[in-house]
Parts: structure tokens; sequence; C-alpha cells
């Protein structure tokens, strides 16, 4: 038997997603090589319209959905709910992020999946989760940054509650929901059965504060804001830029003292514990200022870097998007895009050794409808005609 060229080659994907949680799952398991079919309502996805463009395409919308297939379907029609059922009794996983009790509503609760396959995994991605006090709201990825106290947590001391400017709830809530496919996955192969998966940006912002929660809970402990950090973790401006340092470990001590050149800090009894460091942490910074100061990004870098100690420049998008980590590591990929010509889409952001990973271009709305009816169900072409003739599929025009 050959061995798999990709690690989910024979998975098939339902995937129902809209904006970024839900789709972001799809994409992962295509990277992983599984099959992803995007079901997207007449004309695309409403989330092919949001900015940033690249000559004309959304950079949005194809970090999300590059490398799948569309499917171009009316669900709100008796017979696209049959060709969804159809396409259920031949897949895998089926994604979703519609309000809770939306799909049970359209008559695709995960009891009416499993009557037509007993195996199919539903993957459930909501605001707040399927049970639970707040089950009925909707919300975004700024939701799981404020309900968790996160949002307390993040900025500088005196100034208002803020979010991340990246949608870490979104891509974090993904990669749970991405983890518990897999779990179910490998359980299925045990016990032949499908299941549900439940994940929500209100559980990934509490994943996010679960050690500052448990110290209140336990301690009545409440944590103060810190900005970048202070002392040993903390940014520090130099000649021409800044950097950051992470040197909280007790054993990377040493190495500071000698890259600073305060070799009687060692011996200090200030700085002996780190707990004593965390106590002194405005001595440690003023020195470490006039440090910085003096020197340029790269002599910094190369400096703590050459010791052993954390450091990295505190990059802009223009440097960041030229680095060669970002780049040697294919972390972004350029394809092939139909409107923009060429685009950078996510790559390879997990190596495996033996399997390879799959990034593919993004597809014009509907590109592989009359394939997926066709090939997977047995449509005939006339059928197609009159399907689209309906309204209940969309296909490019010209096919």
């Amino acid at each position: 038997m050959a061995t798999p060229r990709t690690a989910l080659e024979d998975i098939r994907v339902l995937d129902l997603g809209r904006y970024q949680a839900g789709p972001r799952i799809g994409l992962v398991l295509a990277r992983l090589g599984a099959e992803v079919i995007k079901v997207e309502a007449p004309g695309g996805d409403e989330s092919r319209k949001q900015g940033p463009t690249v000559k004309g395409q959304s950079a949005y919308w194809v970090q999300y959905n590059s490398g799948k297939k569309s499917l171009g379907l009316n669900l709100r029609s008796e017979k696209g709910k049959e060709i969804l059922r159809r396409l259920v009794k031949v897949s895998d996983i089926l994604i979703q992020n519609f309000r809770p009790g939306t799909m049970t509503e359209m008559g695709f609760s995960y009891e009416n999946l499993r009557e037509l396959n007993r195996g199919i995994i539903m993957v459930n991605v909501s605001a707040y989760g399927q049970y639970g006090p707040y089950r009925d709201r909707i919300g975004f990825d700024p939701i799981g940054q404020a309900i968790s106290g996160m949002m307390s947590l993040t900025g500088f001391p005196g100034n208002p509650p803020t979010r991340t400017y990246n949608p870490i709830i979104d891509r974090i809530t993904a990669l749970h929901g991405t983890i518990g496919t897999l779990a179910a996955l490998h359980e299925r192969s045990l016990s032949g059965e499908g299941q549900c998966v439940d994940v929500c940006l209100a559980d990934t912002g509490f994943s996010m504060t679960e050690i500052q929660c448990s110290a209140y809970l336990g301690a009545g402990i409440i944590p103060e804001r810190t900005g970048n950090g202070r002392g040993l973790q903390n940014t520090y401006q130099t000649k021409d830029g800044w950097v950051l340092i992470a040197a909280v470990s007790d054993n990377i001590w040493p190495r500071v003292c000698k890259a600073i050149d305060a070799p009687e800090w060692e011996k200090d009894p200030r700085f002996a514990r780190p707990s004593d460091r965390q106590h002194e942490w405005q001595v440690i910074e003023q020195r470490l200022s006039a440090w910085f100061a003096a020197r340029t990004v790269k002599e910094a870098v190369d400096t703590f870097s050459s010791l052993g100690i954390p450091i990295n420049a505190v990059n802009d998008i223009p440097t960041a998007a030229q680095e060669p980590h970002l780049h040697e590591r294919e972390l972004l990929v350029e394809v092939p895009d139909p409107i923009a010509g060429r685009i950078h889409v996510s790559g390879k952001f997990t190596k495996l050794s033996r399997s390879e990973l799959a990034v593919g271009s993004a597809p014009v709305p509907g590109q592989h409808t009359e394939d997926i009816l066709t090939t997977l169900l047995d449509y005939n072409t006339e059928d197609v005609g009159k399907l689209e003739a309906d309204g209940v599929i969309y296909r490019p025009a010209g096919e």
C-alpha cells in the first residue's frame, strides 16, 4: 500500500464557516491534506469583500480559504439542502459557526447528520458555546478578550482596557477546534462513531487568563497591567529602533550581567533570587535603558544572542514582511491567484517529517460546483444546468 502524500488526504471536510474562527479550522485541515469544500451562498461568502485588498483580491479572504474548493449552494432551498445531505453522507467533518440553534432550524443538527452518516464529526464554533448562560448571544474576537479579563491586562497602566490588534481569540479558537477535530478523528478510528466538537471565543479568552483567574479565586490576587513588561522582560529603545528581551530564567541572570558589563551584580544580594530582581526592576531597568540607548538594534541583538539571552528586534510590518524566518520556513507562500495574479497566503505553519503540506490558491465563488456535483454525487451535466437555472447552485460564468 502506497504511503499517503499528506497526513489527511483521505479526509473530506464540509466548511460552512464564515469570517475567521470556523474557516481557519478548515484551512488548517486543508494544509494537512484534507479535501475541504467551502460551501458558499450564491455569489460568494460575504467575507470575500473584507479588506485589505491586493490587486482587487481580499488578503483577508485568502488567509482563511486558500487551498479549498468552492461549492456555490443555496441552502435556503430544499434542493440545496438535499445536496448538502448527500455530501454529508460522503464526508468526514462538517464545520459551522452559525449562532447556536441555527443548524437545527435548518434541519442539520448533529442528530440529523448522524442519521445520514454515523461517522460524521460536527465542529461547532460560536461566541459563547453550544450551552451556557450566554449561549444565544453573538460575538466576534474581542468578545473573548472582554469577558475573560484579557483586555484589562493588555496595554499600559492608566490607559483604557485594550484589545490586541490581531484576532488572537479567533486564531486560538480555531486551533482548539482543530485539536478537537483531530482527536475526534482518532477516536472514530477506535469506535466507528463521530461526535460533536464545541469551541467558542469566550472559552478561548478564559484559557488566556486562567492563571490570573485561579490566583484571584484562590488568594484574591488582582494583577496589574505592566505594558510591555518590567526589568528583564521589557522593550528597550536603541539608537535606531526597539528590542524586546525576555531574560526571566534564573540561569540567564549571570549572562545579562556579563552582557551589560555589570559583573558585580551577579553576587549582589539585591538581585539574588528572581523575586528580588522583580522587586528591584526599576534599578535594573535604568541600567538596561542606558546600555541599549548607546547601541544599535543589531549590536544589542548580536551581543545578547551570542550569550544565549532571549532578544529580538521589535519589527514594524514592512520589516517583518521581509524577515528571512518568514520566508525560509514558508510561513507565507506566494501562489497563483485568479484575481490578483499572485498573492501571499498562509503557508506551512506546522511541519511534519514525512507528510507533505498542501498550500493552494483561493477559489473563485462556486469554482468547483460542477466538479463536486458530478464527481461526488453523480449528477449529470443536464442536472447541474437545471439546478443552476432554479437558483439552487452557483458556478462561475462560462462553465
